[in-house]
């Protein structure tokens, strides 16, 4: 076989599998984007109570979320869930003694008030169990993988954003705790998709110019990177 020809097909053997693993690590990348927290705020459920379809559900969800995370910032975790708890066996205990009066009062035997709670099965089957393990350890898998190609460095360009964003986490730690962030993250879930729903094209048109201005930005970095670390094309 000539050289030139065998040389021209080990040369188009290594881009078709250069283009194989580049298809397959955007393919593990969209699976793992699928399965981080993002693609639970997509679903049905959670969409309609974020863009209150029924107001008074999601203002109760609302209210008992914000409500729980302002007590975890004003008390320790074990002092709101020992308050929890014991609010609970309050309402139980006072609930039971009531029905205990009244069935005496009557000369009535209905019998234990929570007896259909307590003979419902609360077990968790092993199948369901396995299920959910198999599924977590999935995840977790992906997000190994993920912090493995970040911080080995496998694509210079992800790397350099991953610590880009921790650095601009650190002037945000300096200024705010992890609950304070967790009560505004809980208002602004509620509170920006039904004001991006109102005014979606304009708030689009704005998305879509600082969009070309990253993409524009991060063109011109890859071009003065060195030309081993560059994103194929193809990419």
């Amino acid at each position: 076989m000539d050289p030139t020809t065998q040389s021209a097909q080990i040369s188009s053997s290594q881009g078709l599998a250069d283009g194989q693993n580049s298809a397959k690590e955007s393919k593990l990348s969209d699976s793992f984007l699928s399965s981080s927290p993002v693609s639970l705020i997509q679903s049905p459920q959670v969409k309609d109570l974020i863009y209150w379809r029924d107001p008074k559900k999601s203002g109760l969800v609302f209210g008992l979320s914000l409500l729980l995370l302002l007590s975890l910032a004003a008390f320790s975790f074990i002092s709101v869930a020992s308050y929890l708890l014991l609010a609970l066996l309050c309402v139980t205990i006072t609930f039971r003694i009531y029905k205990c009066v009244v069935q005496a009062v009557q000369k009535s035997s209905d019998g234990h008030p929570f007896k259909t709670l307590i003979d419902k099965d609360v077990s968790i089957p092993p199948e369901t169990f396995r299920k959910h393990v198999d599924s977590s350890l999935t995840h977790i898998n992906r997000a190994l993988k993920q912090m493995s190609r970040l911080f080995l460095v496998e694509d210079l360009v992800d790397s350099l954003k991953l610590a880009v964003v921790m650095w601009l986490f650190t002037y945000v730690g300096a200024v705010f705790n992890g609950i304070t962030i967790l009560i505004l993250a809980d208002i602004l879930l509620f509170a920006v998709p039904p004001v991006y729903e109102k005014n979606k094209s304009q708030i689009d048109q704005y998305i879509d110019v600082i969009r070309t201005q990253v993409n524009t930005t991060m063109a011109k970095l890859q071009e003065k990177l060195p030309g081993a670390v560059k994103r194929s094309k193809t990419e």
